[in-house]
This record gives C-alpha cells, structure tokens and sequence, in this order.
C-alpha cells in the first residue's frame, strides 16, 4: 500500500471517519484527529500526512491552536476554509475549559470532595492516588492520578506530586486516595507521606488543605472516609 494512498482508496475500517464512529476519538492520533476537520488532501499527500505535517511544522497541538489563519495558510494543502476551520474547532475547545472552570467545584470541605470524588473509586481494587488541583479560591482546576500501587501499598513521590501543581499554576491541593478493604483509616504511611508533603508544600508555597481516604461505610461505620486533617494531622 502506498504511504500517500487516497484516505477514500483505503479499507474503510483504516480510515479516520469510520474508526472514530466505530471506537470513539481515543482511538485516534492527533494527526488523524486533524485530518477529520479538513477533509480533504491534495495530491502526493493524503488529509492524514497534512495532518502530520501541521503537528511537525507547530511542534505541538498546543501551538497549533494559537496559530493564526494566515501562518496555517503556510502549511500545503492549507487553504483558508480548512485553517478556518481548525481555528474555529480549537477556539470551541478553549471555550469548553473555561466554560468547565466557570462550573467547577469549590473543594473546601473533606465531604465536597468526597461527594465528587466517590463515583470515580468506588469500583478501584488497588490503592491509587489522586490529585485534586485548586485555584487560590479552592475552586477545582483538575484531577490528577498520581500513582496506583498494589493493594494497600501506595508509593508517593512528592516530585510528582509538585510537578503535576506547578505545571496546573495551582494553589493549593487535596490529595485523596482509596483504600480497598474499605477501611478509611490512616495508616503510619499515610500520616508519614502527607507531613512530607505539608513540608515540601510549605516550601514552594502550595498549600496542601487535606488529605482525603476513601473507603466504605458499614453498619457501624456510617463514614466512608477520613480526613487527615479533620484527625489533627495537620497540626505540628
């Protein structure tokens, strides 16, 4: 098979269109992605190679979205219905992340964060870690899963932690994670980690407000969590 094949020459099921009604946009490369907004391609090159062609000229989708109609015009095969419509599609995706930022959650309370977080662990069996990013008004930026471990064993590494915070602007955090035997007490470990991280937060001035273990309540546990900081671990 030619690499510069016709898209319309391929078998239907190679195709951008027809693979992402069949398995959903996640099956698709950003090259492939772009190449569904344009439609077509030109000769000696197909939509898909343009597509390529864009991401390599940009270096990232990220910079591709800031581009202009005219530097997209620079790009073969770029005309300027196909660079309008790549600008109108990222300006719609910008539009989304603000409109989810103006909705988000303000997380200020171990059961807000529970009440959201719950449905997201609730079927986990291993012990992951995640990380709720704030705004300085406690209002929710984004999750970050940090790390899934074995069953009631979590490896934190506070660099990943950070990371994820510096790299989201963020405020403040709240770090949650599950315990699957359903029993939301603190272990030594967990108490350790989080006055490990409180110390290195306090160094690069990002608060971290709770540390949050989901489990699950029973007959005679009617909580299905516990708060670290609610227990008084956040005091020196």
């Amino acid at each position: 098979m030619s690499h510069s094949l016709r898209l319309k020459d391929q078998p239907a099921n190679e195709r951008p269109r027809e693979r992402l009604v069949a398995r959903g946009p996640d099956a698709l490369t950003h090259a492939e992605l772009i190449a569904i907004l344009l439609r077509t391609g030109l000769k000696g090159s197909n939509v898909v190679q343009i597509g390529q062609q864009l991401l390599q000229k940009f270096g990232s989708l990220n910079a591709l979205a800031l581009a202009k109609v005219d530097e997209l015009k620079q790009v073969a095969g770029i005309g300027q219905d196909k660079a309008a419509t790549l600008v109108a599609a990222f300006a719609l995706a910008k539009r989304m992340e603000q409109e989810r930022r103006d909705e988000s959650p303000v997380l200020d309370n171990p059961e807000t964060v529970v009440n959201y977080m719950r449905e997201t662990n609730r079927l986990r069996d291993v012990e992951s870690l995640q990380l709720l990013l704030l705004n300085v008004r406690h209002k929710l930026i984004r999750v970050e899963e940090i790390s899934d471990g074995l069953v009631d064993t979590l490896l934190v590494h506070p660099r990943e932690v950070f990371r994820a915070a510096i790299m989201a602007n963020a405020a403040a955090v709240i770090l949650l994670h599950n315990h699957p035997s359903g029993d939301p007490t603190p272990s030594d470990a967990d108490i350790k980690v989080t006055r490990d991280l409180i110390r290195a937060g306090q160094l690069l001035k990002i608060d971290i407000l709770d540390h949050v273990i989901l489990g699950r309540a029973t007959a005679t546990r009617t909580k299905d969590y516990s708060s670290l900081k609610e227990l008084g671990y956040f005091h020196s």
